[in-house]
Parts: structure tokens; sequence; C-alpha cells
């Protein structure tokens, strides 16, 4: 995977803080595309996420009722047997508040089967660029497009 400066930037940013972080932060990445799929999983577990992965909106729905956990669903708009946006109609019975982002080329049936999104929720437009999945991600986990800076403490000096 070659990355561009600016995704470079983003990546070794969002690396730095999940290093800080003691838990790494879980994702499941829902798309009917396995070529999709890899994807997202290559690049997201390169910035240090730990990344599950579902062809369809039922096996996603599987792994939340065998108990796994996850900070993030990223799902395609657009797959056969059940829509993105009724895979996260289920997943929300469970788990009301899971962030989302949606991955489509759809955004018009995105936005035909919801009128509007979450406060939780986001959408990309596919195909999306490295920079823009891990800012996407790291706004939907952090609330900042790029990590926090580190806060200084009293008393320390800047070099």
């Amino acid at each position: 995977m070659k990355l561009n400066a600016a995704g470079s930037r983003v990546l070794q940013g969002v690396t730095s803080f999940l290093k800080a972080d003691s838990a790494p932060k879980r994702i499941l990445v829902v798309d009917d595309e396995a070529g999709v799929r890899r994807f997202i999983t290559r690049v997201l577990s390169t910035a240090g996420y730990v990344v599950e992965t579902a062809a369809t909106g039922p096996e996603g729905l599987e792994a939340i009722d065998e108990g796994r956990a996850f900070d993030l669903i990223v799902s395609d708009v657009r797959m056969p047997g059940m829509s993105g946006p009724r895979f996260i109609a289920q997943l929300r019975r469970k788990e009301a508040d899971a962030k989302v982002l949606y991955l489509t080329g759809y955004a018009d049936q995105l936005f035909a089967e919801r009128e509007t999104l979450w406060m939780d929720e986001a959408f990309l437009d596919k195909p999306c660029t490295v920079k823009g999945l891990l800012e996407s991600v790291a706004l939907l986990l952090t609330g900042h497009v790029e990590p926090p800076a580190p806060r200084r403490f009293f008393g320390e000096h800047r070099h």
C-alpha cells in the first residue's frame, strides 16, 4: 500500500494516538465485496485498529449476537439481501449507541432509505482514499479529524 504525504501524516497521527490509548479500537467492516473488505482491513490494521469483517448484514449481526463489541461499524450501503441501512437499523435494536461509517458509491440509496443520519453516523463515497478513510474513522471515534495533540502538564518545559 503506497501513501502520499498527506496520507502518511494522517496514518502517523492515528497510529501515535492509538498507541497512547491502552485498548485498541475494534472495528467491524461489513461489505459484500471482498476487495473492499481487504482494502479497508489493510488500511485500518496498519493504523493500529483491530478489524473484523463480515460479507453480509446477517453475518455482521451474528458477530454482535456472539457478544463481540465494536467501537465502530463500517458498512456498505448497497448489499444483496440486506442493505447497509437495514443492517444498521437491526443493529441499533441491540446497540443503540453504535458509531457507523457508511461507505458507499450510492449515497442516493442511503438517503432514500434514511432521511437523515444519526449523530454518530457519517458516510464516505466509494472509491475512497486512504486519507479519507482514516480521517473519517478518527472523526467518528475521537471527534477530531486527526488525533488531538498531547496536552502539556503544569511545569513542563517546551523545547
